[in-house]
């Protein structure tokens, strides 16, 4: 059984990790392209590249729920909505007070918001845990 959750967690954080190259892509693009606010730019590439995630990860890390694929997205992005929070929130302390660079900003608060998602849709969402 644990390693079967090594292995989701190692599928997760794959998963993860190229959604979350595509999000810093969208958050330069939006904000430096087409000059975006940092913060709007944020919110933005972390919804598409969470919606993303959602997607890869139905198909590839939590394929045993039961949950219909609406009711799965709908749940992640309630959870996503938080991690929302989280990013917006900490990308501001970050970079109004204490003057980092937003790409630099986006990627300390990824840890966070990326323990966050995969606990709340491992154990809330999804449902697969010690399966």
């Amino acid at each position: 059984m644990q390693y079967r959750a090594a292995i989701r967690f190692i599928k997760y954080s794959t998963v993860g990790a190229g959604t979350f190259l595509f999000d810093l892509a969208l958050l330069y693009i939006l904000t430096d392209v087409f000059h975006v606010h940092y913060l709007y730019s944020a919110g933005i590439a972390f919804l598409i590249a969470v919606s993303l995630n959602f997607v890869l990860s139905r198909k590839y890390v939590f394929k045993g729920s039961a949950r219909s694929t609406q009711v799965g997205y709908v749940n992640f992005i309630l959870i996503a909505s938080i991690g929302l929070g989280m990013v917006v929130g900490g990308m501001y302390v970050l970079v109004s007070v204490f003057s980092v660079s937003y790409v630099v900003a986006r990627v300390f608060v990824a840890g966070l918001t990326g323990i966050w998602n995969y606990l709340m849709n491992l154990y809330v969402n999804f449902k697969v845990a010690g399966k």
